[in-house]
């Protein structure tokens, strides 16, 4: 398989295609030629540019995720929250998100890299509910998965499909609205 460098760039590459052209727009021909790699090269560690795709989604540094921790539950939600934001806000990570996860709707082998991208993501977000069990912040029958699709999806929503902007206002609104819930109990 490609050096850990070679295999940045092809990303790198791939992820820049995708941002300025769409899924549609991307080819294992302008890959190879931006990252300056014969495309021989390229199918032969990818088969194809939707397992490409996928590939670079899961393991560009682009894309990387810092795990928030804050100290806090309601710091790390933030912090948690803030970077699906950027994600979704600021180029070219937003322009390949929403490229991506497009494409995906229509195609399973992509769907499948998007898949492995969320899994991924959550996997390295569950730091962050282990530590806020132990310092005793959240129930242990609540689980994380949904509070994740909660603030994520909220934020999705507000910013692909309405196109409205996201402030401070709006993050600590849906993340004291998930902590807090919503009622008045009783």
């Amino acid at each position: 398989m490609a050096g850990a460098r070679r295999r940045q760039e092809i990303f790198m590459a791939t992820l820049e295609l995708v941002a300025e052209r769409g899924y549609d727009g991307l080819t294992v021909e302008g890959v190879a030629e931006r990252s300056g790699v014969n495309k021989t090269t390229i199918y032969r560690w990818w088969p194809s540019k939707s397992a490409l795709l996928g590939d670079a989604l899961v393991e560009a540094d682009l894309l990387a995720l810092d795990t928030p921790d804050t100290g806090s539950l309601r710091g790390d939600l933030m912090a948690l929250v803030n970077s699906v934001v950027r994600l979704l806000t600021a180029p070219p990570m937003a322009d390949v998100a929403v490229a991506a996860l497009g494409a995906a709707a229509r195609n399973p082998e992509l769907a499948a890299g998007t898949q492995r991208f969320f899994r991924d993501r959550f996997a390295q977000e569950t730091t962050i509910f282990e530590q806020a069990l132990g310092r005793g912040e959240l129930k242990p029958e609540v689980d994380p998965m949904a509070i994740v699709d909660l603030l994520a999806g909220a934020v999705w929503l507000r910013v692909v499909f309405r196109g409205l902007p996201v402030g401070e206002d709006f993050t600590e609104g849906i993340v004291d609205v998930v902590m807090g819930g919503a009622g008045r109990g009783g």
